[in-house]
């Protein structure tokens, strides 16, 4: 559906006719917004990101469009508290201290904010000045996530990162200074890299021991330059014990692995990121956000218009919302699998039935075919995947794809 109308009778419908399902609850809510320019875009890079000419973007416009946005999606959240709020990107800690600091005012003014809210904005080393990130914490941000990838030169090069070594070490530095809860983000399995440089890398970065550690193993996405000019990846050996190796090491340093991906120490988690994975809702405003909200008798989900400039335009004629559709009772089981076998604790059976208003039968052939295949754990209370499951998530997460 094009140009979908949220107003009026669009809100209405929401709220009224008959849907595919019946939840009793709604989940928790958070925010969501999308600052779609970059200095670079990077060779493995799929997300919604655009270079910005000369290092010019149209800061105030975008704004106004942010805050025209959200003021046309108030009645889908209505009296609706807000528990996290993420800024991601793109680069979004290219914005000016000005900028952001009206942005989370426009925030507070219009959404319900928990008191003690995470606040995240996602920041890449090559835009860290201090004084500029002592500002952002004064406008409420409690949260940096730092885009480091590796601390190597040649791999840095190699990604084609703007930052050098030493701006990364600085970046992490700032970080550290400014806030008490930040994550580093890292890259494994890079181009000809070998394990000891994986190691060297990861020993870097737990020396300035970040609460958080976002550790990815890099993949060629489509439609991007490294999916076009594939680079010399380790094989599959190599990749796999670095990965092991990993796991090891961020144990043995007080964190714990909670999520494919994601390390933490005590009481350190992502709010935002677990509140994805449990399935909860969130509202996504900025040039190509992706919303998920649910409501008593259906889950909707939108995107907004994914070229800033259309955004700026459309938004400012009064509907962003490019797309827009009900998630089905029939693909509802794989959309939620998809996030929550991504927990390392997996999820109790109560919030499947809770956020999707399906009944467990309606998935128990694929969890007796995971449990035969040994993916998946469960009692009566709670299902998590294996160690197996884990490294087969793909597959165990296909089991509850329903047949067209």
């Amino acid at each position: 559906m094009s140009h979908a109308s949220t107003t009026g009778a669009g809100v209405i419908k929401a709220f009224t006719s008959p849907g595919s399902i019946r939840l009793t609850s709604l989940p928790p809510l958070a925010l969501y917004v999308h600052f779609p320019w970059c200095v670079r875009k990077c060779p493995y890079c799929d997300f919604n990101s655009h270079e910005s000419k000369g290092g010019a973007f149209p800061e105030d416009d975008y704004l106004d469009a942010l805050r025209s946005d959200l003021e046309r999606a108030l009645p889908l959240v209505w009296g609706r508290q807000v528990h996290t709020v993420f800024i991601g990107g793109g680069t979004p800690s290219l914005m000016s201290a000005k900028g952001l600091d009206r942005l989370l005012s426009d925030v507070r003014a219009l959404l319900p904010l928990d008191a003690d809210a995470e606040i995240t904005l996602e920041a890449n080393p090559g835009t860290f000045e201090a004084d500029k990130f002592a500002q952002f914490r004064v406008s409420g941000v409690n949260r940096l996530s730092v885009g480091i990838q590796s601390f190597n030169e040649t791999h840095l090069k190699a990604l084609g990162r703007i930052h050098d070594a030493a701006q990364a070490r600085h970046a992490v530095e700032v970080a550290a200074k400014t806030f008490d809860n930040f994550n580093l983000d890292l890259m494994f399995a890079l181009p000809k890299q070998t394990l000891a440089e994986c190691q060297a890398d990861i020993e870097t970065a737990l020396s300035y021991a970040p609460p958080h550690l976002s550790l990815y193993h890099l993949t060629l996405e489509p439609n991007t330059l490294f999916a076009k000019f594939p680079p010399p990846l380790p094989d599959d050996d190599a990749s796999a014990d670095m990965q092991d190796w990993i796991h090891e090491r961020a144990r043995e340093a007080g964190y714990e692995r909670y999520e494919v991906s994601a390390y933490a120490k005590p009481h350190r988690q992502s709010k935002h990121n677990l509140n994805y994975w449990r399935f909860g809702d969130y509202l996504g405003i900025g040039a190509g956000a992706h919303t998920k909200l649910s409501f008593p008798n259906r889950i909707l989900r939108q995107m907004r218009f994914k070229h800033p400039a259309t955004f700026i335009e459309e938004a400012r004629s009064g509907n962003a919302v490019q797309e827009e559709h009900e998630v089905g009772a029939r693909d509802l089981p794989f959309e939620f699998m998809l996030n929550a076998l991504r927990l390392v604790e997996g999820f109790p059976v109560h919030r499947f039935i809770e956020r999707t208003g399906l009944p467990m039968t309606s998935i128990e052939p694929a969890l007796q075919e995971a449990e035969r295949r040994g993916l998946i754990s469960r009692d009566h209370e709670k299902i998590a995947p294996t160690p197996l499951g884990q490294a087969f998530l793909n597959d165990l997460q296909a089991l509850f794809l329903k047949e067209p």
